[in-house]
């Protein structure tokens, strides 16, 4: 059962914030988090992932423990099984899509199958710059799931996107998601995106200076 407790301070606006926010839930599972700017989403993300490192609290993954702050253990983000979709895809613009993928799996018949679950098998061959907005999407979900990661970090993955296709790309990433089995957090402003798509829903308050209230999961 994934888990975290994540207390950071946080600074916008030249005023000093703290995210502290706790939550649990089902291996398997889909937990959204929504909130406004500035309430730590990303931040949150980027801190299980050990992108940056809390003040205080916990990451467990299972078995795993990949960070916990009274046992002094902080797991570096190669030692973490996570796959990571940012917001802008990040994908290399001087590799195919072929590559972009293979690049996280070293496996060509791997990368093969993610490209058929993807839909993506006729632009293999195809860079970045030749992508619409939804294949830049599906081919940074199917790099992300090369690494067969325990856990996937969905940042605002749809955020770009028009709403018709917004609407149609969420479906995609759902029925990606559960053929994969992989279990996922997707941070979204958008509330009907995440009771749609998610098992789970942990809602951030808007931030008042010094502390931000717990937050746990609101809907399940």
């Amino acid at each position: 059962m994934p888990s975290f407790s994540i207390r950071k301070r946080l600074v916008a606006c030249d005023r000093v914030f703290e995210l502290d926010v706790s939550a649990s839930f089902a291996e398997g599972g889909f937990l959204g988090v929504r909130g406004p700017s500035g309430s730590g989403k990303t931040t949150l993300l980027r801190s299980i992932a050990g992108l940056c490192k809390p003040e205080e609290g916990f990451v467990r993954v299972g078995d795993e423990t990949w960070y916990d702050s009274r046992e002094r253990i902080f797991a570096p983000p190669r030692c973490r099984s996570v796959g990571f979709v940012f917001q802008d895809y990040a994908l290399f613009p001087h590799l195919t899509v072929f590559g972009n993928v293979q690049y996280a799996t070293d496996d060509r018949r791997r990368t093969e199958e993610l490209l058929e679950m993807t839909r993506l098998t006729e632009w293999a061959r195809h860079f970045p710059r030749e992508l619409s907005g939804g294949q830049k999407q599906r081919t940074a979900l199917a790099r992300a799931l090369g690494r067969e990661p325990r856990l996937l970090l969905l940042d605002e993955p749809l955020s770009a996107l028009d709403e018709e296709l917004r609407s149609t790309l969420g479906e995609e990433l759902s029925r990606i998601r559960r053929e994969s089995g992989v279990t996922a957090i997707l941070v979204s402003h958008s509330r009907s995106e995440i009771e749609k798509l998610c098992t789970d829903i942990l809602e951030l308050p808007l931030p008042s200076p010094g502390r931000n209230a717990l937050a746990v999961p609101a809907l399940a």
